[in-house]
């Protein structure tokens, strides 16, 4: 009775004159607060209205609407189980769900009188510490029954370790909003990745005209930006997702004078965000950690001499003239060197008429280049040395703790598959950066999982490329709080580590997984359907080290997106959860060999949270389709 005086409540003024039409239909849901998709609510009303061969419903009509669209089968059993009287459930009754079926703990008393008094919509329920069924369904499709962890969604992790201790979410060619050949360069390409969290960002700096330097895709097509105006972006966006520090990684061809005008903007735009100085001993033996350097910029770029040997220089403001280094890091990685060719060779097509400079022909591998720093600019760089990585064995010996490498895909792949014992060791250690080949024109990106798997930090990818492996990406630094910053596992952290992705030893600490989809709500049409309708089906998928990576799918039902029904388990058994990503993936069955992408959701397999949840559904480009979800049961133990 309550709950039907509450709804009269709201719909009766609309109806005063009998009937409503599509319109009105929308806005009195959203008046009830109903989460909905404008093609599901359009088809449903749709089928009642052409019954009757006229465009508009009585209050009758609109009852049926909402019954269909709010009150989910799923959730009306769950309801019905522990309400006594199938009307109301008792705080006693909500302790008891949630103690049972979402495995609540602690304080669970306290726990369902917030989730009484934030979700029941009814006064007089309320006040009895009751709630309807109404209540129960914002409740069961709110973030409180997200299938993220509450607790992961803000900072949990010790931030105290040093740098190299952590994931560090990293974007390739930042500027690059499109292809590597000739697409355009763009300041959004900044501010995009700083408001998803990204913590290390490149800057390709060239020579430009009138001593201002420019940022783009060097022996390309693709259009120039200044510098000063990248910088001013990242002064503005540096801070806005995360506190943690951020990182420029400067892949500098400037010459020396120019070279001056960079530090120049860096120093003067940047102010006291930029790290200038130690934040402690500058005799060190391992970096500082994200906590310490809160709201700082560090520069990524070659260093002439020691930190203490710079500071000096700053101290006593000498700038001197430029010193001659090798350029090697940028001109002669194995990879790369063969990219930057195919690269020229592509740009010579498009464009014959080229400039001397772009159509040299490239350097050969064997020859190691010189190039003059500023040390105006190298005395900017604080804990982030550039140094070329020659080997393992090498590094262990000659390798400063807060000197970093950048290594090719294709030549880290390599050392995953058979170096892989000395690439966690190396990781554990230093700063590692992986970048794609250049040879990925159209700004494809590699998987970053088999890269995380041996520890390396920055795992750069192009932010601008939808797919899986940004999928992966977005899906990982979910955790933390979204703060860029991901503590690796002790066997990664740990010098003496046995770990490989291959063989996992004495760091396995299985988990046993277990996966119920239920069922889906007002999902994506199929774009081959008119109407809401499709042939949905859910890819359960595992990504983690070789030995974990798994994939099931769903049976597909044929011709419901409002409302796909599965019920079907899938059961996982990960042997390294730490590492390991899981991707529910909705897909519309074109034909037996081909489907199209619905709609999708990635995160970490230990922020799974246990019980009945609710999976948001994200499109392509990484944005919410709410109310698209799916609705499942997760139950694990290690």
């Amino acid at each position: 009775m309550e709950e039907n005086r509450w709804f009269l409540s709201i719909i009766q003024n609309e109806f005063r004159y009998g009937k409503i039409d599509l319109d009105h239909t929308m806005k009195l849901l959203e008046n009830l607060q109903v989460a909905l998709d404008f093609a599901h609510v359009k088809h449903v009303f749709k089928k009642i209205v052409d019954k009757r061969k006229e465009n508009t419903i009585n209050m009758e009509d609109f009852r049926e609407i909402y019954r269909t669209i709010v009150h989910r089968a799923e959730f009306l059993e769950l309801f019905s189980s522990y309400s006594q009287n199938s009307k109301f459930l008792a705080d006693t009754e909500l302790i008891e769900f949630l103690r049972k079926e979402q495995y609540e703990s602690k304080d669970c008393e306290m726990t369902a009188l917030e989730i009484i008094l934030k979700y029941e919509p009814i006064e007089e329920v309320r006040k009895r510490k009751q709630m309807s069924l109404e209540g129960f369904i914002r409740y069961m499709s709110s973030e409180d029954c997200s299938i993220f962890r509450k607790d992961h969604k803000t900072i949990y992790q010790d931030m105290n370790h040093p740098l190299c201790d952590y994931f560090i979410s990293s974007s390739h060619n930042t500027y690059l909003v499109s292809d590597q050949l000739i697409g355009p360069s763009d300041l959004w390409g900044y501010t995009s990745a700083l408001l998803k969290g990204c913590r290390c960002v490149e800057i390709d700096c060239w020579d430009g005209s009138n001593n201002e330097p420019i940022v783009y895709h060097g022996h390309t097509l693709t259009s120039k930006i200044p510098f000063r105006s990248v910088i001013q972006v990242i002064d503005q966006y540096a801070f806005v997702a995360s506190d943690y520090p951020l990182i420029l990684s400067l892949e500098n061809h400037c010459s020396p004078k120019q070279q001056e005008v960079m530090a120049y903007y860096l120093e003067n735009i940047l102010g006291d965000k930029l790290l200038t100085s130690t934040v402690g001993d500058t005799n060190m033996t391992q970096l500082p950690s994200p906590e310490e350097l809160k709201f700082k910029i560090l520069i990524k770029n070659k260093k002439i001499g020691t930190i203490d040997e710079g500071l000096l220089r700053r101290a006593s403001n000498m700038r001197g003239e430029a010193v001659e280094v090798s350029d090697s890091e940028y001109l002669t990685e194995e990879d790369e060197t063969d990219d930057r060719a195919t690269l020229n060779q592509k740009r010579h097509s498009l464009k014959r008429k080229s400039d001397h400079r772009s159509s040299s022909p490239p350097r050969k591998k064997s020859k190691t280049t010189k190039k003059k720093i500023a040390i105006a600019l190298s005395d900017l760089v604080i804990y982030m040395k550039s140094e070329k990585f020659v080997n393992f064995k090498h590094s262990l010996s000659n390798q400063k703790c807060y000197e970093n490498n950048s290594i090719g895909e294709v030549r880290a792949r390599k050392f995953v598959k058979h170096s892989a014992k000395e690439f966690v060791s190396h990781t554990s250690r230093f700063i590692t950066r992986i970048y794609p080949k250049g040879t990925r024109t159209a700004s494809s990106n590699y998987n970053p999982q088999e890269f995380w798997n041996v520890g390396c930090q920055m795992v750069a990818l192009n932010f601008q490329t939808l797919g899986l492996q940004m999928e992966l990406q977005n899906g990982k630094f979910l955790d933390n709080g979204g703060c860029g910053y991901i503590l690796k596992p002790e066997f990664l952290r740990n010098c003496n580590s046995t770990f490989t992705p291959q063989n996992v030893g004495i760091n396995s600490n299985p988990m046993s997984l277990s996966i119920k989809v239920i069922c889906g709500h007002q999902l994506p049409p199929s774009s081959l359907s008119k109407s809401n309708k499709a042939d949905p089906l859910v890819q359960v998928e595992i990504y983690g080290v070789p030995q974990d990576q798994a994939k099931q799918k769903t049976s597909v039902v044929r011709s419901n997106a409002l409302s796909p029904k599965w019920d079907e388990y899938f059961f996982f058994t990960i042997q390294v959860p730490e590492l390991a990503l899981i991707r529910f993936c909705v897909e519309d069955e074109v034909s037996l060999v081909s489907n199209e992408f619905l709609g999708q959701y990635t995160l970490p397999v230990m922020s799974l949270r246990r019980g009945y949840c609710s999976i948001p559904l994200l499109s392509k480009d990484g944005g919410n389709l709410k109310p698209a979800s799916l609705f499942v049961h997760v139950w694990y133990y290690q």
